[in-house]
């Protein structure tokens, strides 16, 4: 049986933390508690007893209120600084609820009245419908039209708050002024009961709301303003008994306690662990503001890579400013960004090395490869410079460095290493010094991999001057891409051969001084053979004053009989002209002219000798044909097979030469003198 686990096709979705089933089951309980126990204590007078502590009552308020005041101040700045209007609403819940419990502890009995008044009871009711209606306001998703008419009334809505507050506070307490400043019902009050069902209602749904923000935006802060939201609500369900003074009085004050000190615990526990007060309710805000404040990290990080990729500091003080981060914070911004300046210039680096051994290319020209390579190296070293030995020394402005095997030179900020080939000292490296520790190492791995890239252009320009003056570039070329071709063997393949010699050449040597006839040979050798190379012709040997090429051999023409026409019309030219320059310089000796034979048909093409010599070469009837034709060519005249012939199609004029018995060849054999070739 295969126990290999398989996965499911559909997941279980990700829940956050304070959502998770068990969780949200432990925190549903523990808000149902506080309604359990009114229900018990209001069911059950007797364990309701009365406790008349005024100095309790009244500190307890007080120091609520306080810390209503400085979360509504903290969340008032944040709204401020972001812009948000709802974190502004937010704050006018803590705002207004710390005014009413403050006026709520002064109507204390004993404080200011003796025995207190009606507006110490109906007070706090009044003030957390007040606080539900922000709350409700909080939990909308505001658009950006609402947002901007929430934030441009804001002042105004403070002082209408604080105004309504103050009136309240002064009818409250000022005796014998209003019915607020009566002594307190004996009886509860009908309306204060229906009067704060409404306020239930709208912490209730601003509590659902703020859940489902936190499902879709994770936030410890949105779980705390929730249970603010529930406890809030539970707390006007427990006044509405007002019972003053029994155990279920007491709970509600109790409740508020709760709510309010929890939403500052929770941003105490957020600012120990971000360590700044800058983004504690960042994540209470709008859409809009998050996506705001996501583009300016955007920004900060773009900004921090821009400054890593040239490498200059981070300004971690000017972001610090802007984000308000503790100068422990920055302190570790600059050094993480130190950590990835290194990191990139080691990447940069290392990919540079990469890059200067890809662009170490077979044929590319010793000062080419230098330069591409410096361009390269100078976008991740810095101002390198490269010079190479030159009468003796090596020297780089008016330094000159004299090195004693491998080891660098120090000179300031500068460190130089020796480029070699062949063991032999050939040049300089000289590159800034590294912050690093692995600077050095990779230098020196710079220097031997230009020292590798400079060996090999050298020993390929030698190979291609040696290969190149000794035979065809196309058979160079393919000997140099695969060194497998120069083996032993061949193979059948149709090509057309070209034999080519110079009529007149033995009667000529016979006038002239030896360095003449080279001269001469070198001259019409040096005409000849751009004529065969330019129609794609590759030359397989020189036999003094005569030589073979051959056509679709070894790279492959598929007009190669047209070519290899073409070629011996442009050698016949390039000789008359060569003839008649020279005729005038010394005219008591008859200059040679070419005499050409073209054929065409199969022929063995491979390498022909032994292990130790061997050449490129082909073998054949049509080889020896061709030979037949160039015997029988007139000075000055192109002979060409019928084969030949066929394949040049039309623009080919001949002249025809019948059936020729050749030397070797049982039967006829039909030639042409090609004249013209469209």
């Amino acid at each position: 049986m295969d126990n290999r686990s398989v996965p499911t096709a559909n997941p279980s979705p990700y829940l956050p933390p304070a959502t998770q089933p068990v969780r949200g089951v432990v925190w549903g309980i523990h808000l149902i508690l506080p309604l359990l126990g009114l229900w018990l204590l209001l069911a059950n007078e007797r364990i309701d007893i009365e406790w008349h502590h005024n100095p309790s009552h009244f500190w307890m308020i007080i120091t609520v209120a306080g810390v209503n005041v400085v979360l509504g101040v903290m969340i008032s700045e944040a709204s401020r600084r972001r812009q948000d209007a709802r974190l502004f609403l937010v704050s006018m819940v803590f705002l207004s609820s710390a005014g009413f419990f403050f006026m709520h502890g002064l109507a204390t009995p004993r404080i200011i009245l003796p025995i207190g008044s009606l507006g110490f009871d109906v007070g706090q009711q009044v003030g957390l419908s007040v606080a539900a209606a922000f709350a409700f306001a909080s939990a909308l998703p505001l658009g950006e039209q609402a947002a901007k008419r929430v934030l441009g009334s804001q002042h105004f809505v403070r002082a209408a708050l604080f105004g309504f507050m103050l009136i309240w506070g002064v009818a409250s307490l000022v005796p014998e002024l209003t019915p607020l400043s009566e002594p307190p019902a004996q009886a509860p009050v009908p309306w204060l009961v229906w009067g704060s069902i409404p306020g239930v209602l709208l912490y209730g749904a601003a509590s659902v709301m703020m859940f489902l923000l936190h499902r879709r935006r994770p936030s410890a802060m949105l779980i705390s303003l929730i249970t603010a939201y529930a406890l809030l609500a539970e707390s006007m369900i427990a006044g509405m008994s007002q019972r003053n003074w029994h155990l279920s009085w007491w709970e509600w004050h109790l409740l508020l306690t709760l709510a309010f000190v929890f939403v500052a615990y929770s941003a105490y526990l957020q600012f120990r662990r971000e360590g700044s007060s800058a983004g504690l309710f960042d994540s209470v805000a709008l859409s809009a503001t998050v996506r705001r404040i996501q583009r300016d990290y955007d920004q900060a990080l773009e900004e921090l890579v821009e400054h890593v990729r040239r490498g200059e500091p981070l300004a971690a003080t000017r972001m610090s400013g802007k984000f308000r981060l503790t100068e422990g914070q920055a302190a570790v911004l600059d050094r993480a960004g130190e950590a990835l300046a290194n990191e990139r210039e080691l990447s940069e680096r290392l990919a540079a090395l990469v890059d200067v051994s890809a662009q170490t290319k077979v044929g590319l020209p010793e000062q080419d490869l230098l330069a591409s390579s410096l361009e390269r190296v100078r976008q991740a070293y810095g101002d390198v410079k490269i010079a190479l030995v030159a009468d003796g020394q090596t020297q780089i402005g008016s330094r000159v460095y004299a090195f004693a095997g491998d080891d660098p030179i120090r000179r300031d900020q500068l460190l130089a290493f020796p480029l070699t080939v062949k063991g032999k000292l050939a040049g300089v490296l000289e590159v800034p010094v590294g912050r690093t520790r692995q600077d050095e190492a990779l230098a020196a791995t710079l220097a031997g991999q230009l020292s590798l890239s400079l060996e090999n252009a050298r020993l390929y320009q030698e190979l291609h001057t040696l290969f190149h003056q000794y035979m065809s570039p196309d058979v160079a070329h393919a000997l140099l891409a695969d060194p497998a071709q120069a083996e032993l063997g061949g193979q059948l393949k149709e090509l057309t051969a070209l034999f080519a010699d110079l009529k007149g050449f033995t009667s000529f040597s016979e006038k002239v001084t030896p360095g003449e006839i080279v001269e001469m040979l070198n001259r019409y050798h040096t005409a000849a053979v751009p004529c065969i190379l330019n129609n794609g012709g590759t030359i397989v040997q020189f036999v003094g004053d005569a030589l073979l090429a051959l056509f679709n051999a070894p790279a492959t023409q598929p007009d190669h009989a047209r070519a290899a026409c073409r070629a011996a019309l442009e050698m016949q030219q390039a000789a008359a002209e060569i003839a008649e320059e020279m005729a005038w310089k010394r005219d008591d000796v008859t200059w040679p002219r070419f005499r050409v034979g073209v054929n065409t048909g199969p022929a063995l093409v491979g390498n022909i000798g032994s292990p130790e010599l061997r050449g490129f070469n082909a073998m054949g009837d049509c080889v020896n044909v061709a030979a037949r034709f160039e015997g029988i060519a007139e000075p000055g005249t192109v002979v060409i097979g019928e084969t030949t012939l066929k394949q040049l199609g039309r623009g080919a004029k001949v002249t025809p030469l019948g059936q020729l018995s050749l030397k070797g060849k049982e039967e006829p054999v039909a030639a042409y003198v090609l004249t013209e070739l469209a």
